[in-house]
């Protein structure tokens, strides 16, 4: 059976896209901790176009993050299909890893959006909230599932009403939790 070929958000407005995203759900994945909470990414951008890219959970109270930059898969096409590079590990960041990340779904609002990539191994629900709406959790994963996704893996991510701050959290310095990813745990 072909697959289908995967739809982009077109027009996709990059500055309005920066700040604080909340992840609802996402497939689980080698690169996050599987009993991460408040798991959040937050993206600035840089003066040169390019993105900061600041990924942060939290596991048993202390925070696990990872930075990285993000730029336009093609610098002149309007399509939301952007590349991320992380160096890994997070303790001793030397091994540069890239990947993709297409926006195929986002409100007229930049409010919620739908993320994945072409493999389709990963997928992720973000809001700038901490909850989501069932109804509009419902029409994401539907339309993940119309993008050939298979929405059985997605996982709700648990989130606080008050999500911690970076700042008031003990910091995993020794980058355990990455460990732990890597090996499955």
């Amino acid at each position: 059976m072909a697959t289908k070929v995967m739809e982009v958000v077109k027009n996709f407005d990059l500055k309005r896209y920066m700040g604080r995203w909340y992840e609802i759900a996402s497939f689980p994945s080698r690169f996050q901790p599987k009993d991460g909470v408040d798991t959040r990414a937050t993206y600035t951008l840089n003066s040169d176009g390019t993105v900061h890219v600041l990924n942060e959970t939290w596991c048993n109270g202390k925070r696990g993050f990872i930075e990285g930059t993000a730029y336009k898969a093609d610098p002149n096409s309007d399509e939301a299909k952007l590349k991320v590079r992380f160096y890994v590990p997070p303790f001793l960041p030397i091994i540069p890893v890239t990947g993709d990340y297409w926006v195929l779904y986002i409100d007229e609002d930049y409010q919620y959006a739908l993320i994945g990539q072409p493999s389709r191994r990963y997928l992720w629900i973000l809001s700038r909230r901490t909850c989501l709406d069932d109804e509009i959790y419902n029409q994401l994963f539907e339309k993940a599932k119309e993008e050939g996704y298979d929405v059985s893996k997605l996982h709700k991510t648990p989130q606080s009403d008050s999500p911690p701050e970076s700042e008031d959290s003990p910091e995993d310095t020794k980058g355990i939790w990455w460990i732990k990813s890597i090996l499955g745990k």
